[in-house]
């Protein structure tokens, strides 16, 4: 005789790029052994891996965790986890105004959210006559970050998310590029125009929220940002 079937509740979470609705469900034993083993490891990339594999599995499909924006997936790993684990957490922080005392601050969950600079755009004019488009990152093109090559991880992150490059009426799509060609773009810009390539990533939209927390030394009240799924696990 087949045993039952166990029956895991569903939730709906508003997709913040698109605003589309979806469904969602707590991750299951199998889920959480796979995150945990590749937490085990060390290593990014399995890391990744194993969050895009929860957020597609827990969302039965409406987002691939593998190629949605980088906001996506861990605002929506996020929901999942609370939903798994527990919807508060305490955190222990550092209080920046003296960069040494710690404090245990609780975060709710279901209050954390993605934000975006009000000036921030994905189309970056380079020049008169050529401009570039870009997509976001996705938790593969972050977990391919390597610490001890930042310079050029922090290059190769940047032209994987090159989109389309427009010189005039020419219109240069991502696939028609070969990676030594838009290595050598890159390489070609003036400090001018890559710090406007650098402005897309720093205004994007991030998973971000601020605690008010009180040195309990000093009594002085400071806003401390939590920013990027990592933060939320300090």
């Amino acid at each position: 005789m087949a045993l039952p079937k166990l029956k895991v509740p569903e939730y709906e979470l508003v997709v913040p790029s698109t605003q589309e609705k979806i469904k969602y469900r707590p991750f299951l034993v199998r889920e959480e052994k796979i995150l945990l083993m590749a937490m085990e490891s060390d290593d990014s990339q399995s890391v990744s891996n194993a969050l895009s594999t929860i957020v597609t599995e827990c969302t039965f499909g409406s987002v691939d965790g593998a190629t949605a924006p980088v906001f996506d997936a861990e605002y929506i790993f996020l929901q999942v986890r609370s939903k798994s684990v527990g919807e508060t957490a305490t955190l222990s922080v550092l209080c920046p105004d003296d960069a040494k005392t710690r404090v245990d601050v609780t975060i709710d969950y279901s209050e954390v959210g993605v934000q975006m600079s009000v000036d921030h755009t994905n189309e970056i004019q380079l020049t008169d006559d050529i401009k570039m488009f870009m997509k976001y990152p996705t938790l593969h093109t972050l977990g391919g970050y390597d610490e001890n090559d930042e310079t050029e991880s922090t290059l190769r992150m940047m032209q994987s998310c090159v989109d389309e490059i427009h010189f005039g009426d020419d219109v240069y799509k991502r696939v028609d590029m070969s990676d030594k060609e838009l290595s050598e773009f890159f390489n070609d810009m003036t400090t001018e125009m890559f710090g406007k390539v650098q402005d897309f990533f720093t205004t994007m939209p991030k998973l971000r929220h601020i605690l008010d927390i009180k040195n309990p030394k000093t009594k002085k009240k400071s806003e401390y940002m939590l920013e990027g799924l990592a933060d939320f696990f300090i």
